[in-house]
């Protein structure tokens, strides 16, 4: 059966569609809400934003125009399919959904959403990797004690780039690099303010948008493959090459065959071969060679496995059905070899409060977790004081903020104690 049959038959035994309730209704939330909308067997029951009217109109691109705004008339409006729109997350637990899509990227919210949703007994997906570099391996624990699912998202990078290691694995080969490809030149200093034109054009959110020029999105998005693979960063910030497709098998790997890395098994990143992901792998065995050679896999002995495309929220649904069907994460953190520090954009000076992650004062670097103890993450900059100064371009050692006392802090404290 495939799996759209097999969501039929749950369909058919349950009685009812498998519920879903969507956190963060911006870009990547109305994609999710769409695309769930189109799939028979999945309703998306819920929509919560702070703007009550982003809420309502992701309901209605699920197809829900009517949507009940009152929790105290929640399970009529959902036994009745017209969807629940609020502005809080606060009566998750309490609600008849299935799994809680996390689509914020706020990292806080991400944390409290996580935490809420699964100490109710909720599976939850996250589209929010941002919180899943800074505290994946305590939200995964709190789903196991829960007995729930926690799972980044199909379609992200992390995920697409895991499923070409594993199917490296499963093949029996060796994974010398997995990465992603990137199409445009980072701009380190990228701000909300100098993204605002382009962002207008593109219909993004300008603060997004500054958090993929200035890289801190790549950086995220690898940090978590790293986590859930145990394939470390090489170097501080990745090697970052520019290379086409064939070429990453003469970048990507160690030093020794002529590449830039100073051991095989890295994650890394390579401009050129986007909006893709990919594996290079090699085998010691010569008739492997071989036979990928005649397959027209190259000459050897390093190999790439390229996947051109990755759907980001289109995809997204693919986790929720699984999630339900199966009880097993697309990607979870189950390491802790990599994490994202916050760098500064500019000369930070004592009482300058930090903006997050995309804002005007941090952007993120991929470190090796070893590197990384004294230093200030990115998931927990957003509201930080400054205490001394910081010069732009130097990492943010975490002596030198006042972090805010909140969730992602809290459990971020947990998670180190049970390393």
């Amino acid at each position: 059966m495939t799996r759209l049959d097999r969501l039929q038959q749950h369909v058919s035994d349950t009685g009812r569609p498998v519920r879903v309730a969507l956190v963060g209704a911006g870009q990547m939330g109305r994609g999710l809400a769409a695309q769930v909308g189109r799939i028979p067997g999945l309703d998306l029951a819920v929509a919560v934003d702070v703007d009550a009217g982003r809420a309502a109109d992701a309901l209605a691109a699920a197809g829900h125009t009517t949507p009940e705004t009152d929790t105290g008339r929640a399970g009529e409006a959902l036994d009745a399919g017209r969807g629940l729109a609020l502005t809080s997350f606060a009566a998750l637990p309490e609600l008849d959904v299935d799994v809680v899509v996390e689509a914020t990227g706020v990292p806080e919210i991400g944390a409290r959403v996580a935490e809420t949703a699964m100490g109710g007994g909720k599976h939850v997906v996250m589209l929010n990797v941002e919180t899943d570099v800074t505290v994946g391996l305590a939200l995964a624990d709190i789903a196991r004690r829960n007995g729930v699912v926690y799972s980044i998202a199909d379609g992200d990078e992390p995920v697409c780039a895991k499923e070409l290691v594993d199917f490296a694995h499963e093949l029996a080969f060796d994974v010398v690099c997995a990465g992603k490809g990137k199409n445009n030149p980072f701009i380190p200093t990228a701000t909300p303010a100098s993204c605002t034109a382009e962002a207008e054009r593109k219909g993004m959110n300008p603060k997004m948008l500054a958090s993929f020029q200035d890289g801190s999105k790549t950086m995220i998005e690898m940090a978590a493959l790293a986590n859930a693979t145990g394939l470390p960063p090489d170097v501080v910030g990745m090697h970052g090459v520019t290379a086409s497709v064939p070429e990453l098998t003469r970048t990507l790997v160690p030093v020794a065959d002529g590449g830039v890395l100073s051991a095989p098994g890295r994650v890394d990143y390579a401009f050129g071969p986007a909006p893709g992901v990919f594996v290079v792998v090699t085998s010691d065995d010569a008739t492997v060679r071989e036979e990928m050679t005649y397959l027209s896999m190259g000459e050897g002995p390093n190999f790439v496995l390229y996947r051109p495309f990755h759907l980001a929220s289109i995809e997204a649904p693919r986790t929720i059905v699984t999630t339900v069907l199966d009880g097993t994460p697309a990607l979870q953190a189950a390491h802790w070899v990599a994490e994202v520090v916050a760098v500064a954009k500019q000369d930070l000076a004592p009482g300058d409060v930090l903006q997050g992650i995309g804002g005007d004062h941090v952007r993120g670097m991929t470190y090796p977790a070893a590197e990384a103890d004294s230093l200030l993450l990115l998931g927990l900059a957003e509201g930080a004081t400054v205490t001394r100064p910081v010069r732009a371009g130097e990492p943010v050692p975490a002596d030198a903020v006042e972090v805010v006392d909140s969730t992602i802090a809290r459990l971020r404290a947990v998670q180190d104690a049970a390393r």
